[in-house]
Protein backbone atom coordinates (compact mmCIF):
# COMPACT_ATOMS: atom_id res chain seq x y z
CA UNK A 1 0.00 0.00 0.00
CA UNK A 2 1.06 3.63 -0.40
CA UNK A 3 0.97 4.09 3.38
CA UNK A 4 3.56 1.34 3.80
CA UNK A 5 5.74 2.95 1.13
CA UNK A 6 5.62 6.34 2.85
CA UNK A 7 6.65 4.87 6.22
CA UNK A 8 9.50 2.74 4.88
CA UNK A 9 12.01 5.57 4.13
CA UNK A 10 11.34 7.15 7.52
CA UNK A 11 11.82 3.83 9.31
CA UNK A 12 15.03 3.25 7.35
CA UNK A 13 16.35 6.71 8.24
CA UNK A 14 15.54 6.24 11.93
CA UNK A 15 17.21 2.84 11.96
CA UNK A 16 20.28 4.20 10.11
CA UNK A 17 20.65 7.09 12.58
CA UNK A 18 20.37 4.67 15.49
CA UNK A 19 23.09 2.47 14.03
CA UNK A 20 25.33 5.45 13.29
CA UNK A 21 24.90 7.08 16.69
CA UNK A 22 25.00 3.80 18.58
CA UNK A 23 21.99 4.84 20.62
CA UNK A 24 18.39 5.83 19.91
CA UNK A 25 17.67 9.47 19.15
CA UNK A 26 15.91 11.31 21.96
CA UNK A 27 12.23 11.90 21.33
CA UNK A 28 10.67 15.31 21.82
CA UNK A 29 7.18 16.75 21.66
CA UNK A 30 6.03 18.15 18.34
CA UNK A 31 5.28 21.54 19.90
CA UNK A 32 8.82 21.78 21.29
CA UNK A 33 10.40 20.71 18.00
CA UNK A 34 8.23 23.21 16.09
CA UNK A 35 9.21 26.03 18.45
CA UNK A 36 12.91 25.17 18.09
CA UNK A 37 12.61 25.03 14.30
CA UNK A 38 10.81 28.37 14.21
CA UNK A 39 13.49 29.94 16.43
CA UNK A 40 16.27 28.55 14.22
CA UNK A 41 14.57 29.90 11.09
CA UNK A 42 14.13 33.35 12.60
CA UNK A 43 17.77 33.48 13.77
CA UNK A 44 19.09 32.47 10.35
CA UNK A 45 16.65 34.37 8.12
CA UNK A 46 19.27 37.03 7.35
CA UNK A 47 21.53 34.34 5.83
CA UNK A 48 18.81 32.69 3.72
CA UNK A 49 19.36 33.43 0.03
CA UNK A 50 15.71 32.67 -0.72
CA UNK A 51 14.63 35.47 1.62
CA UNK A 52 17.30 38.13 1.10
CA UNK A 53 18.42 37.32 -2.44
CA UNK A 54 21.87 36.71 -3.85
CA UNK A 55 24.18 39.61 -4.70
CA UNK A 56 24.54 39.87 -8.49
CA UNK A 57 28.34 39.63 -8.34
CA UNK A 58 28.38 36.34 -6.46
CA UNK A 59 25.46 34.58 -8.15
CA UNK A 60 26.77 31.40 -9.85
CA UNK A 61 23.46 31.02 -11.74
CA UNK A 62 23.50 34.38 -13.54
CA UNK A 63 23.52 34.48 -17.31
CA UNK A 64 27.04 34.59 -18.73
CA UNK A 65 28.07 37.93 -20.16
CA UNK A 66 28.77 38.11 -23.86
CA UNK A 67 31.93 39.60 -25.26
CA UNK A 68 31.54 43.24 -26.37
CA UNK A 69 34.05 42.82 -29.20
CA UNK A 70 31.95 40.33 -31.15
Amino acid sequence: SSEALSVTPLAFLTNQQTLTAGKPLPKSEVSQAAAELQQYCMQNACKDALLVGVPAGSNPFREPRSCALL
